[in-house]
């Protein structure tokens, strides 16, 4: 025999085999010998193929000689045979290699199928029940029945042509039979044995496996209906569920299942024959009322098995079941399972609610309903591309049964299956949620009844309404209708907050909900609960009354405000509905309970919109009315006013709401609040709490100045920045004692961003009071710089920040961590890139470093002296040194200095730091003089002068005790000197250029005093400041007179010449005319015009964001008309490096919505715009002189030519100026034409750049200068400045 022919088949294992295998597994692997021989398992195959093959031989031979044999000899052959056939399947662990296994199942199942039969003939049910029993059971060691049961079970998994072998021998039927016995009439037991046995459980597995095999094709269901007993055990589950035997009704709902989805024609026709459906639900009728609900779902689980899985192949089976009281059926058995708690070991409920889901979509035909579709609808909701495909419904009534259901009953778990369902239905197919709301209006009458439903079934009631908006894009106002009838009724609180909430998911969903509830009435509804709940709440202040708003009610209300704040987001038209119902004084009532707190600043925000001085009176009067103690309410406030003010238009009801002032209160409230320790009511509040009130203090005045010319003039001329460094001041870790702070001799000191790391990044100790005065100092800096509104307070600094040790305390003082850092937003860079001042070489800290708020230097040098705590006499002084090395820093550039000397940083010098200037040895003399002189040279007062000067010789020195020592401290390794301040002597010392740091001694005689040293040092500041600290390249020690204009900072900057001309008309007063002189400008020149200007460029911008200079803009404007015109301008294009000279009429108007180039509005034969190359004529860095002239030749025409530093650049024939702007032709006598211009970039021209570059003298000529004049005002150069009237240059005449 061919070895490789043979099949092959891997079994699973039978019941009680399965044990045994797994111990002789575990026997054969305790048994292995590490030294075992490898080839073991093939001697193991071997042997087991070598039995398989003897065998196949015995089965031949039973074969060939069969025919010859009586039945009992043919019979008893057989069954000699199995018990090796199972010890061989047994020992090859379940695996079969057996020739002629379709015969052998062929054979072993009739001869199952004849023992079967012959126990059944001629008995009573219940004595064929008993001999079934005797027969397949194991009683001893031979046991023929049990022996051919095992066969078959093993032969059954093999493949699906024995399978068919098995089924032809007649065993379906003869098995069902056996199964109605066993489920119909149970054993009766004697007592103590009503456990089912081992070998009961295994002979049951094995025959319903062999059943499953069986009825799963479509064969075996045929072979059954022979039998005639499909009809009957379906009656017997319908009718006999309580008499059964128990052990068998889950073993015959399987089976049944089982025969179900492998129903063919045949076996529905012969159901419906007999009227099997019919007569099992008028036997379920019966039993409704006094079966338990959960054995009549089991039950009828089963009947409507096969009513749904017929469906696909014929209808008969449903029509039978609808025609019977089906769906009543159903309905009555649901309605028993109200408080039936579901369980995994019980699941036919649920089985019959997806059955009955599903025979939703069981019809003949498409259900057509017409439906009204109510507008308004969301813009993207579109029904017609609905019509997807999908399963859709067809049946009515078996929906009605789910509605009915829900309507019916308030069982938590049978509502909220049917509201699962529901979902499950719109999920197949979204025109299902129309075709279901047109016909029988579930959720319309759901709303009605939904308050009387379990909470949670509220809530999923209300998430299925919410998912109608979001998930299918569809309003549907008459459920809102109820929703909101609803909500006015408040039957439930609990209900009225959940739909509440399913409403304000809506509003979030799309601003037209805004609309549709303020037209339906629901806004006003909930401003007037609101109004109601206000009174409530404001006669109850200071009170506490029981249950008054707790619990839901108070839920309630945060969500009404909730979806106040959401209807009037961006929606103006609701929020003059709010202002106008009067509830603005109502709505401020909710801001102290931090419950209500933040969807009422929401609506306040939005008042803003419309008014921003109400708004800023309300949250400036709640901040300055505020206790000490309310740190979270200051906090949540300034938020909110930090997000109105990023609008520039919020900044002048800022101003006269006061609000400046309002913010330094709470800077005065603050007093002693970081004292280390802690007292008073400050103990209970954190420190990181406080200055984080501090850091939003200050970020709403930096964001309140911000590119607000007219607040910052406000806060400096007012005197807010001294209010502000002495509220700081006041916090409680500055130096507030007036004692002589000791002056010690620093002979090395660490920059700030060392003390930053050293405070927060390393394990050095550091007490409280540095930390917090750092971090002042820190908001200070980003202050000056005009990035603190852009800034975020964040906690997320590194645990080991806190881990300082107490080395530095002074006694056993709690010391307060800071885990918060400065971040900018939307950024993620290291710790390192948010230092506040970097190291000296660092190159981008050197660079053109802009001081937007100077006041706030002037705070920090207030401050400086106050950076000092006894006992820390050495670190005190070494951060003031840091400090003043950071002032330093600020004023390197001359820009910076121009605007610190206009900020008054001069007098802040003299006026705070008199103690430095006046003691040569303290450590911040030096630094301090350096920036006075730096300041100096620039601009100085006539009376900070004199205050500097009487520094050296009149004023006194303040008197100090004579035992007091000089403490002179230095790194280890340099020497360390102590020198006496009594007697007349002291240690003098200058600037030393190699290092600022060092002290060096001017004279250590005893007969130089005090006075003549002061009065050395300076007379050599004077040299100092009046020493010229640059040179131009054009010969001249002095810089010329300019403005800068850096595109840098904000994109834009301009010089704006507000009156050029006024063209009037003849009945026009002459008192609109502006300007100096009398009468008017004729515009434009009758004879032409010249633009002459010096200028240098310090750095041209990048290629891809290239920012234009314009040197010049002529804009002009007609009366009675909205729109501004340019008519003339000169600008230079770095990218291309051209000269553009344009006289187009063009519209004033942001270049985002400039109209496209080439489009102009009087169209001419001339050309109106010109464009000169300028090569390399153009140098960063260096003066040049550029002249434009237009040389009027007709009415419409001129020549334009243009020079840079003399040298022509070109010429050429133009349209000249039009007489009036835009497309106006004529002009009326009342009217008038202003015309004004601008040089450099205005702000409706913002565009971000590197650009920078100065303007010097520039003038403009009624008329085309000649090249004579072009040539002497180049020779003049740029620091000339006047009015060239006889001009004189050596060697010209």
């Amino acid at each position: 025999m061919d070895k490789t022919a043979e099949p092959m088949w891997q079994l699973e294992d039978s019941p009680r085999e399965v044990g045994q295998q797994e111990q002789s597994s575990d026997d054969g692997d305790k048994a292995k010998v590490p030294g075992q021989p490898a080839d073991d398992k093939d001697k193991l195959l071997k042997s087991h193929t070598l039995q398989w093959e003897t065998l196949g031989r015995q089965f031949v031979e039973y074969e060939q000689v069969a025919p010859f044999l009586i039945p009992e000899e043919q019979q008893r052959r057989l069954v000699n045979f199995l018990p090796l056939f199972l010890k061989a399947w047994e020992q090859s662990a379940g695996v079969i290699v057996f020739p002629n296994i379709q015969l052998l199942a062929s054979e072993v199942s009739k001869l199952l199928t004849k023992e079967i039969k012959r126990n059944l003939n001629g008995k009573s049910a219940e004595e064929a029940r008993m001999a079934l029993e005797q027969l397949l059971q194991q009683k001893g060691k031979v046991d023929d029945g049990h022996l051919l049961l095992k066969s078959v079970y093993l032969l059954s998994q093999t493949d699906l042509s024995t399978m068919w072998n098995i089924i032809g021998s007649g065993l379906p039927a003869a098995l069902m039979q056996c199964l109605y016995l066993f489920f119909t009439f149970p054993l009766k037991k004697n007592s103590g044995d009503g456990e089912t046995s081992e070998d009961e459980t295994e002979t049951q597995e094995m025959l319903v496996k062999i059943m499953l095999n069986m009825y799963r094709e479509e064969q075996g269901v045929e072979e059954l209906l022979a039998a005639d007993k499909l009809q009957s055990l379906i009656i017997a589950t319908a009718s006999l569920w309580d008499q059964c035997n128990h052990s068998w009704k889950v073993p015959t709902g399987r089976v049944l299942r089982t025969i179900s989805k492998a129903q063919t024609k045949n076996s529905i026709l012969y159901l419906q024959a007999v009227d099997c459906i019919k007569i099992a639900i008028q036997n379920l009728f019966k039993l409704a009322d006094t079966l338990p609900a959960c054995d009549m779902c089991e039950a009828a689980s089963i009947v409507l098995c096969f009513v749904k899985d017929s469906y696909p192949i014929s209808s008969a089976l449903l029509m039978e079941f609808e025609n019977n009281d089906g769906y009543q059926l159903l309905l009555k058995i649901l309605l028993r399972c109200e408080g039936f708690q579901q369980n995994k070991e019980d699941p036919y409920l649920d089985e019959i609610l997806d059955m009955l889901t599903c025979l939703t979509t069981c019809g003949k035909t498409e259900l057509k309903v017409s439906g009204n579709i109510v507008y308004p609808q969301l813009p993207h909701f579109d029904f017609d591309q609905m019509r997807s495909s999908g399963m859709t419904v067809k049946n009515l009534q078996a929906f009605q049964v789910l509605q009915s259901i829900f309507q019916k009953s308030n069982d938590q778990h049978l509502c909220g299956r049917i509201l699962s369902a529901i979902g499950t239905i719109w999920a197949w197919n979204t025109v299902n949620f129309f075709l279901l709301e047109w016909t029988l209006q579930p959720i319309n009458q759901f709303t009605d009844i939904i308050h009387f439903k379990p909470q949670p079934v509220q809530v999923q009631f209300f998430r299925l309404v919410e998912s109608i908006v979001l998930d299918m894009s569809y309003v549907p106002h008459e459920i809102l209708k109820k929703v909101q009838y609803l909500i006015k009724e408040n039957m439930v609180p609990f209900c009225t907050l959940t739909a509440l909430r399913c409403l304000l998911s809506m509003t979030k969903k799309d601003l037209l909900f805004s609309d549709i509830f303020r037209d339906s009435g629901l806004l006003g509804l909930l401003l007037a609960l609101l109004r109601k709940q206000a009174k409530i709440l404001r006669k109850s202040a200071g009170t506490h009354l029981p249950g008054l708003e707790e619990g839901t009610e108070r839920e309630l209300n945060a969500v009404m405000l909730k979806m106040v704040a959401a209807l009037t987001v961006t929606s103006v038209r609701n929020t003059v509905v709010l202002k106008d119902y009067g509830m603005v004084p109502y709505i401020k009532i909710f801001l102290d309970d931090e419950c209500y707190r933040s969807a009422t600043l929401s609506i306040l925000e939005q008042l803003s919109v419309i008014n921003y001085e109400e708004y800023m009176s309300i949250i400036i009067g709640a901040l300055c009315s505020s206790t000490q103690g309310e740190l979270h309410l200051k906090l949540d406030l300034l938020k909110s006013l930090l997000r109105i003010l990023e609008s520039p238009k919020s900044h002048l009801a800022f101003r006269t709401c006061c609000g400046f002032n309002g913010l330094l209160s709470l800077l005065s409230d603050l007093e002693g609040a970081l004292q280390d320790p802690p007292s008073g009511l400050w103990t209970a509040v954190g420190q990181n709490c406080i200055l984080e009130l501090v850091f939003y203090t200050l970020q709403g005045i930096t964001a309140a100045l911000h590119l607000d010319p007219v607040n910052s003039n406000f806060f400096q001329r007012n005197g807010l920045f001294e209010k502000m460094a002495e509220d700081l001041g006041s916090l409680g870790c500055f130096w507030t004692q007036e004692k002589w702070q000791i002056p010690l001799s620093l002979a090395k000191t660490r920059t700030f961003a060392e003390f930053l790391d050293a405070a927060f990044c390393s394990s050095e100790p550091f007490p409280t009071w540095l930390k917090n005065c750092i971090w002042i100092l820190n908001f200070l800096d980003h202050m000056i710089k005009g990035t603190l509104h852009l800034e975020s307070y964040c906690k997320d600094r590194k645990a080991e920040m806190g881990e300082a040790s107490r080395d530095y305390q002074e006694g056993p003082q709690t010391q307060e961590e800071h885990p918060f850092a400065f971040k900018r937003l939307d950024n993620k860079l290291p710790a390192s890139a948010y230092r506040l001042w970097g190291k000296p070489e660092e190159k981008w800290e050197m660079e053109d470093c802009a001081i937007v708020h100077p006041g706030a230097v002037c705070v920090m040098v207030r401050l400086l002296p106050k950076l000092y705590k006894e006992g820390h006499s050495q670190l005190s002084q070494e951060i003031q040194c840091a400090v003043v090395s950071h002032i330093q820093s600020l004023v390197k550039s001359e820009k910076s200095r121009q605007v610190m000397c206009g900020s008054g940083l001069l007098r802040t010098i003299i006026s705070s730091c008199q103690d430095a200037f006046l003691n040569e040895s303290h450590p911040l003399h030096l630094p301090l003089t350096r920036v006075f002189e730096k300041l100096a040279s620039q601009a100085i007062e006539p009376d900070v002068l004199r205050q500097f000067l009487w520094l050296g010789g009149s004023l006194p020195l303040p008197s100090r005790p004579s035992t007091e020592k000089t403490k002179v401290l230095s790194c280890q390794g340099s020497d360390s000197a102590n020198t006496a301040w009594n007697e007349g002597s002291e240690e003098d010392v200058v600037d030393n250029k190699s290092d600022p740091r060092t002290v060096v001694s001017v004279s250590s005689s005893p007969w130089v005093s005090k006075h003549s040293t002061l009065a050395l040092q300076t007379a050599m500041s004077l040299i100092s400041m009046t020493s010229p600290r640059n040179f131009q390249l054009r010969g001249s020690a002095l810089a010329p007179s300019f403005v800068e204009f850096d595109m840098s900072m904000e994109g834009y900057g301009c010089l704006y010449l507000p009156t050029l001309a006024t063209v009037m008309g003849p009945s026009v007063e002459q008192s609109v005319s502006g300007g100096i002189g009398m009468g008017t400008r004729i515009f434009p020149p009758p004879s032409g015009l010249t633009l002459s200007c010096w200028f240098l460029v310090t750095r041209f911008g990048l290629v891809h964001n290239s920012h234009p200079l314009r040197f010049l803009t002529i804009v002009r404007h007609m009366s009675r008309t909205e729109q501004e015109f340019v008519c003339f301008s000169v600008s230079f294009f770095p990218q291309d490096l051209s000269l553009v000279i344009s006289t187009e009429e063009v519209e004033f108007q942001p270049l985002d919505i400039m109209e496209p180039e080439g489009e102009i509005l009087n169209p001419s034969s001339f050309p109106g715009q010109v464009q000169f190359g300028c090569g390399k004529l153009l140098v960063t860095g260096q003066w040049h002189h550029l002249t434009v002239t237009a040389d009027k030749e007709s009415k419409k025409s001129c020549i334009v030519s243009a020079y840079i530093n003399g040298q022509m650049l070109g010429s050429a024939k133009m349209q000249y100026l039009q007489s009036l702007p835009g497309s106006c032709i004529s002009m009326e006598p009342s009217s008038f034409v202003d015309v004004y211009g601008y040089i450099s970039t205005p702000r409706i021209w913002k565009q971000k750049s590197s650009l920078t570059w100065r303007l010097g003298p520039t003038y403009l000529f009624e008329e085309a200068i000649s090249i004579e004049t072009i040539e002497v005002i180049n020779k003049l150069g740029p620091q000339y400045c006047s009015n060239f009237q006889a001009v004189q240059l050596q060697g010209w005449y």
